[in-house]
This record gives structure tokens, C-alpha cells and sequence, in this order.
């Protein structure tokens, strides 16, 4: 896993980011990234090819929101998602990990061991889920 820093957007990383948000958004949440010291962004490489990244806000010392997460489709269901998340835990010895998506990521998050509390219909047709999980 590397840390991604630069003021441009590879086009690797636009791709994977618009996995995990609108695509007209993905220059806005980049530049979060580079810009703002409570936000980090990382990537993974396979073969020399950016296959997955992954954002994370920190909200203090201990507890992160993931606010991006993204693997190439061809990539998926090979535990590179979770491998991601541990790394973060790790790396910045954190204690409880948050994220909030859509029902399309329920069994990713579940399957990790995230508690799971739906939120409702926060948007017009469209119900949202809050995950947690607590490091052992």
C-alpha cells in the first residue's frame, strides 16, 4: 500500500474513485485528499497496475470513516478490500472504523465483521446503512 500525495489525479486513481462516488465528484474528493491533513488516501498495486485504493477521514487519534473504497472489478473477492482495511487499522493504530454506504456493500462490510445499522431511506429511494467495527 502506498500513500497517494500528488496535486494530480492519475487517471488509475479517477477510475477507482468513481467506484465509490459520482463521477463528477471524484476531482472535489481527490483534492480533499491532498489538501486537508485529516484525510489520507492510499492504492494498491498488483503487477505494477493500481488495482484497488482506499480514503479514510480521521475524526481523532483513534476513530477513521472510510470515505472511499475501491477494487477493480476483476479484482474483487480476492480479499483486497480487507487487506486494505487492516493496513489502515494498523498503520495508524486505530481503534474504531466507520463507513457509510449503500446496501450493495452490506455482505462486503459484514463479511469483515463491521456491526451494521440501517439508517433508513436517507436519500429518496435510496437507504443507507452505517458500519462500524471495533480492533481487537
Amino acid at each position: 500500500m502506498k500513500e497517494i500525495t500528488s496535486p494530480a489525479v492519475s487517471s488509475s486513481i479517477k477510475k477507482l474513485l468513481s467506484y465509490a462516488t459520482f463521477e463528477e465528484k471524484v476531482d472535489e474528493e481527490y483534492k480533499k485528499y491532498v489538501c486537508l491533513p485529516s484525510r489520507k488516501l492510499y492504492s494498491m498495486e498488483v503487477n505494477e497496475e493500481t488495482v484497488s485504493c482506499i480514503g479514510v477521514e480521521f475524526l481523532n487519534s483513534k476513530k477513521a470513516v472510510i470515505k472511499h473504497i475501491a477494487v477493480l472489478p476483476k479484482e474483487r473477492g480476492k480479499g483486497i478490500g480487507s487487506s486494505m482495511i487492516r493496513f489502515l487499522c494498523k498503520k495508524h493504530d486505530i481503534h474504531s472504523i466507520f463507513a457509510e454506504t449503500d446496501k450493495e456493500a452490506v455482505n462486503f462490510y459484514s463479511k469483515f465483521g463491521f456491526q451494521i445499522t440501517s439508517l433508513g431511506e436517507k436519500y429518496p429511494g435510496v437507504k443507507r446503512f452505517l458500519f462500524e467495527f471495533k480492533v481487537k
